[in-house]
């Protein structure tokens, strides 16, 4: 069963949610990438706010190739979200209550989404076109000459995504794994003819 969430996303919704839960999201998403975060956080040091309300928002590591005539925005799949993981805290403690990327986060991010009730989303990285149907406006926040990691407010509607870190810091990696170990050894069990157990 899908969940259709509006955003920005509040703490309450937040917790609601569990991994594995299939989600269509609607509202804003910020884009944000490697050079954007690196440049972000130093700006921040030095007293320059963040150039976006980071309240419950909802970033998505996506850097989105130019839109074609007639186009809202070009291909906008997800990135690994690994790279991003060194300044992810910092955003966290900021208010960030909502991530979108594809591939595995660090357990010190895991700690940060458990201990202020945030979410890791996953998309589904291969289909950037077939994303890009659910982004209905793009406008430039920040970072022009960035190019495709330029920070970006996406406007979406029913953006597909699955839960992959609860705010109970659950990983759906970790939890599919040891289910398919599972299994496996469950098949493979019932598969040795009977009496040779």
């Amino acid at each position: 069963m899908e969940r259709h969430i509006d955003l920005p996303l509040t703490e309450e919704t937040a917790m609601s949610l569990r991994v594995g839960d299939h989600v269509l999201l609607s509202g804003v998403l910020y884009t944000l990438r490697d050079a954007a975060h690196e440049r972000m956080i130093c700006q921040l040091e030095e007293g320059i706010p963040i150039p976006f309300d980071t309240k419950d928002a909802v970033v998505y590591y996506a850097g989105p190739s130019p839109a074609r005539e007639g186009q809202v925005i070009g291909s906008a799949g997800p990135t690994t979200v690994g790279r991003m993981d060194k300044w992810t805290p910092q955003l966290i403690d900021l208010g960030v209550r909502g991530m979108v990327g594809k591939g595995k986060r660090s357990p010190k991010v895991i700690e940060m989404i458990s201990r202020h009730h945030a979410v890791y989303f996953g998309a589904i990285g291969g289909a950037g076109a077939l994303i890009a149907t659910h982004i209905f406006k793009n406008e430039l926040v920040a970072y022009e000459d960035l190019g495709p990691e330029a920070i970006r407010k996406l406007t979406v509607k029913d953006f597909p995504a699955i839960v992959i870190i609860d705010c109970e810091g659950n990983d759906f990696y970790e939890l599919g794994r040891k289910r398919y170990l599972n299994d496996e050894r469950s098949r493979l069990f019932h598969a040795v003819p009977e009496g040779v157990h």
